[in-house]
């Protein structure tokens, strides 16, 4: 056979392989992969983005532990395709089903992936201050948008899943053995946060009440009780403490408290604000940021943290006698 025939051979299917590889790339997204936080408990740690086609809207955590009956999944990720990379990767250290999905709340980083687990056969399990989010306007009109700025990932087939089962204050359910005690938290970061503890794993999965190394989105969010939440945080006798976004916690009370004193500078600095009736863009300049400004996600985050910060503060104040 002549050399170039014979060369033509012999790299056709490496060829074949880089192609298909470069077909498959878009689909792959970013590196998902479990990591252990306890003897059966695993989390898969999303990307310090804002949620795009590129990143699959792969930017919030998800945990889960195996138990002798099953698996259960805290949060279900911000996309169908990143519940099926979930399930994949569960499936790298067990063959048993997932059982339950249990959701810290209702954000849409944490629930497009809900369908998926649905279809497997799981129960969700959900607060019911749940309910009125997924019925309005906004939760519509966000999934709305999300079909159009995180396509083809959020899709027209794309939808909000209701819970199985509401819970409407603190609740243990019992798989395979396991204990999982599910203690509201809420509302802080929304009316619905769980707290999800594993007693036997000494495992806290915190949902967003805890941005582990960068700023949290403080939204609507009751910033008042969410300082208190997190004070709760740190009463469970916890080894590890799994946030809703960044690396998880062997140093809770450090960890935490980073989350902690961002949201009590911003009710400081916006309540003496609104105190000296001092608008808010002149409030917000003569702030000193410095202590958080080098902390990830300050950019697109700060600015309106700190306005719906003094939107709460000015609604507070007005309900004072």
């Amino acid at each position: 056979m002549p050399r170039s025939a014979l060369g033509r051979c012999l790299f056709a299917p490496l060829i074949a392989l880089a192609a298909t590889a470069l077909a498959q790339a878009p689909d792959a997204g970013p590196a998902m992969r479990a990591q252990a936080v306890g003897p059966h408990s695993h989390y898969v740690e999303g990307l310090t983005q804002l949620g795009s086609p590129k990143n699959q809207n792969f930017i919030s955590n998800a945990g889960f532990v195996i138990t002798p009956a099953g698996v259960v999944v805290i949060d279900a990720l911000g996309s169908p395709r990143l519940a099926e990379r979930l399930t994949q990767a569960i499936r790298q250290l067990t063959d048993k089903p997932v059982t339950h999905v249990i959701l810290t709340h209702y954000h849409a980083d944490h629930i497009y992936g809900l369908q998926h687990f649905k279809q497997l056969g799981a129960q969700i399990i959900a607060h019911g201050a749940s309910r009125e989010y997924i019925q309005s306007d906004t939760a519509r009109l966000r999934l709305e948008a999300s079909r159009t700025d995180l396509a083809p990932w959020i899709d027209a087939d794309t939808r909000i899943v209701p819970a199985d089962v509401w819970i409407d204050g603190p609740t243990s359910i019992k798989v395979g053995g396991v204990v999982f005690e599910l203690v509201p938290v809420g509302p802080s970061h929304t009316p619905e946060d769980i707290a999800v503890f594993v007693s036997s794993e000494k495992v806290l999965f915190a949902g967003d009440l805890f941005f582990n190394g960068r700023l949290p989105f403080v939204g609507q969010a009751n910033s008042r009780q969410w300082i208190e939440s997190l004070d709760r945080l740190l009463t469970f006798d916890a080894r590890a403490v799994v946030p809703g976004h960044g690396a998880a916690s062997t140093q809770p009370k450090k960890d935490i408290g980073m989350t902690r004193d961002y949201l009590k500078h911003l009710r400081k600095t916006m309540g003496d604000a609104v105190s000296d009736f001092v608008p808010f863009d002149e409030a917000y300049d003569k702030t000193d940021w410095s202590v958080f400004s080098a902390v990830p996600m300050f950019g697109p985050a700060n600015r309106m943290n700190a306005y719906n910060t003094y939107l709460l503060l000015e609604q507070e104040a007005l309900k004072k006698p």
